[in-house]
Order: structure tokens, then sequence, then C-alpha cells
């Protein structure tokens, strides 16, 4: 398991990915790619920011309409392009990689939007993503 740096940094990578992916010149995953080549990153970070960009990619229209369900005064096209950046990231996170609790992966997810955003962003994240770790523990219970 990556050491806390680590996810901390695979967590910087991810969220770069999803942001350059979407001014549409290159895959996110593409981009990471060249990122952890480029900056010769360790196998453990470069294994969840991979995790994290993977599950945005392939989910990305089903993690859109939950930030639209849980978030509906925020269309998803009308929000800046980090703070969407920061919310698919994270919720693909919560959602997809149980290596991270979520009251960490949420701490962090915030503290990357105060980082990158601001003050509003880290508001909107923080009350989305316990939202959507609420609901996945219902969900789980639900299937015990």
């Amino acid at each position: 398991m990556p050491s806390h740096e680590q996810q901390r940094e695979a967590r910087r990578l991810a969220l770069g990915a999803v942001f350059e992916a979407d001014f549409g010149q290159h895959t996110a995953t593409t981009i990471l790619e060249r990122r952890l080549s480029e900056e010769g990153t360790p196998d453990d970070t470069a294994g969840l920011a991979r995790v994290i960009v993977g599950a945005v990619v392939e989910r990305r229209d089903e993690i859109d309409a939950q930030i639209g369900s849980l978030a509906p005064r925020y269309p998803v096209v009308q929000l800046a392009k980090i703070d969407r950046a920061l919310l698919r990231s994270a919720i693909s996170e919560l959602l997809h990689s149980a290596a991270t609790p979520p009251s960490v992966a949420i701490a962090e997810w915030v503290e990357l939007a105060r980082t990158y955003s601001g003050e509003p962003a880290r508001r909107l994240l923080n009350g989305v993503l316990g939202r959507v770790a609420r609901d996945r523990q219902t969900q789980e219970r639900e299937h015990q």
C-alpha cells in the first residue's frame, strides 16, 4: 500500500491528467502515462493514480450523473474545469479504490480543492463526497 505522501502524489497526478484531458487534446490515460514516465513515479504511486484515472475514463457518464443528482445547482458542464476534474477524480477514488478509507480520501480531496480551486469548491467537494460515502455505506449494508 502506498504511503500517505505517495497517495497524495497519486491524487495530484490523477487530478492533473483528468484536468488536462478536459481540454480535448489527449485522453486522461495517455496524459497520466506520459507524466508517470517523465517523473519516474514509484509503482505504488502510479498504481493508485491509474485506478483513479481508469475509473474516471470508464465511468465518466455515471460519475457526472451522480454529481448532477447530488449537486443539481451545479450542472457538470457549467463547473470550472478544475472543479469538474476534482469531483470526477475524488468520486472515482471513493467508489473504485478500496485501499483508502473514505474519510481519508474525502479529507485529501477537500484539501486539493482548497489548493487548486478555492473555498467554494472545497465546500462543494466536502458536501458531494460526504453524500457519496454515505450512499456507498448504505448500499454495502443492504448487500450484506
